[in-house]
């Protein structure tokens, strides 16, 4: 009788053990499918992936991994990851045993994801030799990985890499390939184990342009009075192969193929809307730029004053205004500006460190800020001009590595009361109004010294 009462319970018991083990069971993914497309086309390294990740025992999973290695995360400026509907997913970076983690938030669970991303690096193609005469090409080399990193199993990858130029001095030559004018094709490659590391390196001609912006600050100054001017200080350096030897202007201009590297000239893009654009430096206006207002936006040439080569630094000041009401809206006194947070200096730019000063008219509070990606606030200040009385609230915020997929809108939030429109007019009435007054004063009294003689 007993035997039969716990007979029942026992299977019952191992039924319950079974369940709970199979719902504990780690998902064992693995990248089914991997297309990769590297672009060395420019100065920086952009890696696009395909990813079917499955899971081996056909369980659900909401969660995916992608890993960069402790030596190339310093380089990764830019990463977004989208599903199959381009939907842009929610990344998290995390560090752990020498390895940085982006753990991915899937939309929705499933046994089986597609994944697209889209990483930029900076600075992993450099030049070589560092240094090349003015008469020289520019050769470069990079070094990275022939697999896609990661911490799962890869059943089957394909990787195609796009070059600049189809002058390839050396590369790797991992069967199965093929080098066909600017592309190299790798693979596909099979059943790759997890956290697999070989280096792929490349050597070859990339005449394009190398600069870099040290340093950008950007000053938005908000006038609610219709306008908003906007001025970037920008420290430019040629970051290519460095001149060897001394620069011949009279070889430069005579053989159209010395100083292919130089930089000459590049486009910078502002808002469709800007106008009074200037464009100096140190010594003054510089007169050689051209301007094209565009429908979508206003395309200005800058030309430095000399060619940059290699090494070679400059700086300069570009500014320009734009009207408030494409930017600024307000519903009473709540109001919100919606700008860029950097604009496009030029293509496949390399910003090292950009500092952005955000001045509000007096009066302004409850500043609230809200960026599109994560940017270390500085304390805020307060900024003095023309006709101010107690400061205009200044808000500062930095920002290093960004490149030109950070061209993104911030949202800057407060509350000004209309009423104080009326200081700036009531300031320049009552200092006309005393001018006035003193004027009268000076003209109706009598400041001469006169004397009189007096008879006895």
């Amino acid at each position: 009788m007993v035997r039969q009462i716990f007979k029942p319970l026992a299977m019952n018991f191992c039924l319950l053990l079974l369940f709970l083990n199979l719902n504990w069971v780690t998902p064992e993914l693995i990248n089914k499918n991997v297309d990769r497309i590297l672009d060395l086309s420019s100065q920086l390294a952009k890696e696009s992936l395909k990813i079917t990740a499955t899971d081996d025992a056909g369980k659900q999973f909401s969660k995916y991994s992608l890993v960069i290695p402790q030596e190339l995360a310093d380089s990764v400026s830019y990463i977004s990851v989208k599903d199959a509907k381009k939907k842009d997913l929610s990344v998290r970076k995390e560090t752990k045993d020498d390895l940085v983690y982006f753990n991915v938030e899937l939309a929705n669970a499933a046994s089986s994801q597609d994944l697209l991303v889209e990483l930029v690096y900076s600075q992993v193609i450099k030049p070589y030799p560092e240094e090349i005469k003015q008469s020289e090409k520019q050769l470069v080399k990079y070094n990275g990985l022939l697999y896609f990193y990661t911490p799962y199993k890869t059943a089957e990858q394909k990787t195609q890499v796009v070059l600049s130029s189809s002058n390839v001095i050396t590369y790797n030559q991992t069967k199965p390939y093929n080098l066909a004018g600017s592309k190299i094709k790798y693979g596909p490659y099979e059943n790759i184990a997890a956290l697999t590391k070989e280096d792929l390196y490349i050597h070859y001609e990339n005449q394009n342009p190398f600069m870099t912006v040290n340093r950008l600050e950007r000053t938005i100054q908000i006038s609610h009075w219709g306008n908003i001017a906007v001025e970037e200080d920008i420290q430019l350096t040629h970051s290519g192969a460095k001149l060897k030897g001394s620069f011949s202007r009279y070889e430069f201009q005579k053989d159209g193929r010395s100083g292919q590297a130089a930089i000459k000239s590049y486009k910078t893009m502002l808002p469709s809307s800007a106008f009074g654009v200037y464009y100096r430096d140190s010594n003054g206006n510089i007169s050689t730029s051209n301007m094209n207002v565009l429908r979508e936006y206003v395309d200005v040439e800058l030309r430095p004053r000399f060619p940059l080569f290699g090494g070679w630094k400059t700086q300069y000041t570009l500014g320009y205004n734009i009207p408030s009401f494409e930017y600024l809206f307000n519903n009473g006194g709540d109001y919100v500006l919606k700008m860029r947070l950097i604009d496009h200096i030029y293509d496949d730019m390399i910003i090292d460190e950009a500092v952005v000063n955000i001045i509000l008219p007096e009066g302004c509070t409850n500043i609230k800020l809200k960026t599109p990606y994560n940017v270390q606030r500085k304390g805020d200040g307060l900024t003095y001009t023309y006709l101010d009385t107690f400061g205009r609230p200044t808000i500062t915020f930095t920002k290093k590595n960004l490149v030109e997929n950070h061209i993104s809108n911030f949202e800057l939030r407060y509350n000004f009361s209309k009423i104080l429109l009326l200081q700036e007019p009531l300031l320049i009435i009552t200092f006309v109004f005393i001018i006035f007054i003193l004027t009268i004063i000076f003209k109706r009294l009598d400041f001469s010294i006169s004397t009189h003689s007096h008879k006895d």
